[in-house]
């Protein structure tokens, strides 16, 4: 069926000369420039062309330097917000006389939220901000409750105990709020550091300890339960100072 349609259409001839009875052997084939459709018909490729050897050069192909999307520069500002924690002891002073925080309990304190979202919390409580220098892990106030036995399984352990677990169909937010004691932990931090002057950065030692205050809290009696007394919070006192 396709062999009789295709011999229904007509074949034009003028491209292909029939051959003459003297040059048999030696039949007139079309060349390349009959083939091709007219100069004002084409359309350029400009890669094609570069490659052929036609003037235009390959720099018209490589992408524009400037960027589509510039990246917006950070205020000034914005490198005070990632050295301070929530505080309610700081408000209204300047910020050259707010005592920054110690990077590794800001990457302590986000342990914490992204903890109290594990365990599907609605808050951040001193329970999680204990994990949270746990997680961290190479803050002074981690290997000291390593040393003394309180690890980051033991006080996961002791929090299910204590609070139980939430409900699974529970979303927590992305950035759980602060419990009162966790917030109450945070200042102390802050105030021990005013205390003393103002010198150097808040650190996790001084969070710790700021957890062991909140007498009432959960992180409080985990640790107590798990061993930490008045003692080794003072011997955490000798490292603040």
């Amino acid at each position: 069926m396709a062999a009789r349609t295709l011999s229904a259409l007509p074949i034009s001839t003028s491209t292909f000369p029939s051959p003459s009875k003297n040059n048999n052997r030696n039949p007139i084939l079309p060349s390349p420039s009959s083939l091709s459709l007219p100069a004002n018909h084409r359309k350029p490729n400009p890669l094609a062309s570069s490659l052929l050897g036609d003037p235009a050069p390959l720099s018209s192909l490589r992408a524009p330097t400037t960027p589509l999307f510039p990246r917006p520069s950070l205020p000034r500002s914005a490198a005070v917000v990632f050295s301070m924690l929530p505080t309610t002891k700081v408000e209204g002073a300047s910020t050259e006389k707010i005592p920054k925080w110690s990077a590794s309990a800001i990457k302590s304190f986000s342990m914490a939220e992204l903890e109290a979202r594990k365990l599907k919390y609605p808050n951040t409580g001193t329970e999680a901000l204990l994990m949270g220098i746990l997680i961290e892990g190479t803050n002074e106030a981690a290997k000291f409750l390593r040393a003394n036995g309180i690890t980051l399984f033991r006080v996961r352990e002791e929090t299910a105990k204590l609070l139980g677990k939430s409900d699974m169909y529970f979303f927590s937010p992305e950035h759980p709020p602060l419990t009162e004691p966790a917030q109450r932990a945070l200042d102390w931090g802050v105030d021990e550091k005013l205390k003393s002057g103002g010198k150097g950065e808040i650190t996790t030692t001084h969070l710790l300890l700021g957890i062991w205050s909140e007498k009432d809290s959960a992180g409080h009696k985990i640790l107590a339960s798990l061993g930490f007394d008045d003692y080794k919070a003072n011997e955490l006192v000798k490292v603040c100072q």
